[in-house]
């Protein structure tokens, strides 16, 4: 088990998108009361008090969409001059980064990782939901503004849907040819879209990558993050391809993450809710960081290796909730 160094906050656990495999369609969206939410006072004394002193040195801000928080450039500023932070990201959908992205740059952002499911708008509008005009177009304005500006790596997410998007594999890897971006394919996972999931099954990353070998072939690649991407480039690309294969092949052994949610909650697993801990109440109701800080290090030292195949052997609630309300 590598050390537990990384922690994703998230801000917010509402979105501006309603996308099938984070929020399907007849999902139970019970959100926080905004009440209930960390407050950015709240969060900087969590980071200082308890986990940066727990060992916790690399960040990712999320959501649900986390450029719908009001304060987000202020909270990546606070973030981001912590003499202790290594690495800060955050993961969008983009579709107000166009707008943000200068002020976040300033607070101290330096990398992004985008969803991007399609190039087709078409497409891309029914992965997404909503109505009216596709919102591709301000996705894609996005993501060529944060390129302007600066942002590297510059990571491009893609859940692979069978059915919906599958085809679009190599014209997205593409993307990675002539440009720093960093095409990542993610295994599609059952976490609060059943129906959805057992409609449309997964694709193995081996089998995408095979895709991408017979077209172009493939080389091992030399960017990582902090994720469990299997990271390869297509012989003289600038970016690379990427490959998180959470159904087809554990790396749980590879997890130094927790979760934070938007209402306070520390979960250690995506898919483990086991010995997760409501630190805003503990804040709220005046117990000392110093108590708190200990807890978090028992809760790190107990980090079990759980992934969906021992799904039954510590989950308590992860498939009914949507990857958006776990702050995914």
């Amino acid at each position: 088990m590598n050390a537990i160094d990384y922690l994703r906050i998230s801000l917010i656990d509402r979105c501006n998108f309603q996308c099938q495999y984070c929020m399907p369609e007849g999902a139970d969206l019970t959100y926080a009361l905004q009440q209930d939410w960390l407050t950015r006072a709240e969060l900087r004394s969590l980071l200082t008090g308890v986990f940066v002193p727990a060992g916790f040195t690399r960040f990712r801000l999320t959501g649900g969409e986390p450029l719908l928080r009001p304060d987000v450039v202020e909270i990546v500023a606070d973030i981001a001059h912590l003499p202790q932070t290594q690495d800060l990201s955050m993961t969008t959908n983009a579709f107000l980064l166009a707008k943000k992205a200068e002020a976040l740059w300033q607070a101290g952002l330096r990398r992004l990782n985008i969803s991007l499911d399609s190039l087709d708008p078409e497409t891309f509008q029914a992965i997404v939901g909503g109505r009216g005009r596709s919102r591709w177009h301000d996705v894609w304005e996005g993501i060529q503004v944060a390129h302007q500006i600066g942002f590297a790596p510059l990571k491009l997410n893609v859940v692979v849907i069978p059915g919906v998007n599958d085809g679009e594999i190599l014209d997205l890897a593409a993307l990675s040819r002539d440009r720093e971006w960093h095409v990542r394919f993610i295994e599609f996972m059952p976490i609060g879209n059943g129906d959805l999931f057992e409609h449309s099954g997964w694709i193995a990353s081996e089998e995408l990558r095979q895709r991408i070998r017979d077209r172009w072939g493939l080389t091992t690649g030399n960017v990582r993050g902090n994720g469990p991407a299997d990271v390869f480039q297509i012989p003289g690309a600038l970016g690379t391809v990427g490959f998180i294969s959470q159904m087809s092949e554990c790396f749980c052994d590879r997890c130094n993450r927790m979760r934070l949610s938007a209402d306070g909650w520390l979960r250690p697993c995506l898919l483990n809710e086991t010995g997760q801990i409501n630190l805003r109440e503990r804040l709220r109701q005046g117990t000392p960081l110093e108590e708190m800080r200990d807890r978090v290090i028992t809760l790190v030292d107990a980090k079990p290796e759980i992934n969906f195949k021992m799904r039954d052997s510590g989950t308590t609630g992860a498939y009914s909730r949507t990857m958006s309300q776990i702050g995914g």
